[in-house]
């Protein structure tokens, strides 16, 4: 019955994109780990795109110019996502939503991929190019790190729809 009820405030909010309906189905659980799950697949989306690309830049190494550019992109980068990984965390932590708390890690990883770009404008401009996708393929390390942590966040959190019985039979 929750489920069918979710779906009915789903089709609502997309008709009507009520932010109060779209707090209600986040903060009563019912689309908690669907959404958590969507914040995980876009994660690792990101890790796929970073490791091909990364690839990609082994196989046929660019130049990079506009170094001082880079790396103070990279920084602006870095302190925005985390504002945005700290507010999502704490929020995410107080109304016991696991999405929230992926959506958090999602940004802090945006964060850490900004950092990577601060260094790889350093390493690149004290003479080592190979640096560039060698940090591409650390970031993308990173990136499946916060993957797995995020999966294991909102797989072992209860929805509304679980009962004891199925959660313990998820937990082992």
């Amino acid at each position: 019955m929750l489920g069918a009820t979710a779906a009915i405030q789903v089709a609502i909010y997309a008709l009507s994109g009520s932010v109060a309906l779209l707090a209600d189905l986040i903060r009563s659980g019912r689309a908690e780990r669907w959404a958590g799950l969507a914040v995980v697949l876009a994660i690792l989306v990101s890790a796929c795109v970073a490791l091909y690309e990364t690839i990609m830049r082994l196989v046929h190494p660019e130049d990079l110019s506009h170094l001082p550019a880079l790396a103070f992109g990279g920084l602006i980068g870095f302190a925005g996502n985390e504002i945005a990984a700290r507010i999502r965390l704490r929020a995410g932590h107080r109304l016991e939503s696991p999405a929230l708390v992926a959506d958090g890690n999602h940004a802090r990883v945006d964060g850490f991929v900004s950092l990577g770009v601060v260094a790889s404008a350093i390493l690149v401009a004290a003479g080592a190019p190979i640096a560039d996708p060698i940090i591409g393929l650390l970031i993308t390390i990173v990136i499946l790190k916060i993957t797995w942590d995020s999966w294991h966040t909102v797989r072992h959190t209860r929805g509304a729809w679980d009962t004891p019985d199925t959660h313990a039979s998820e937990t082992g």
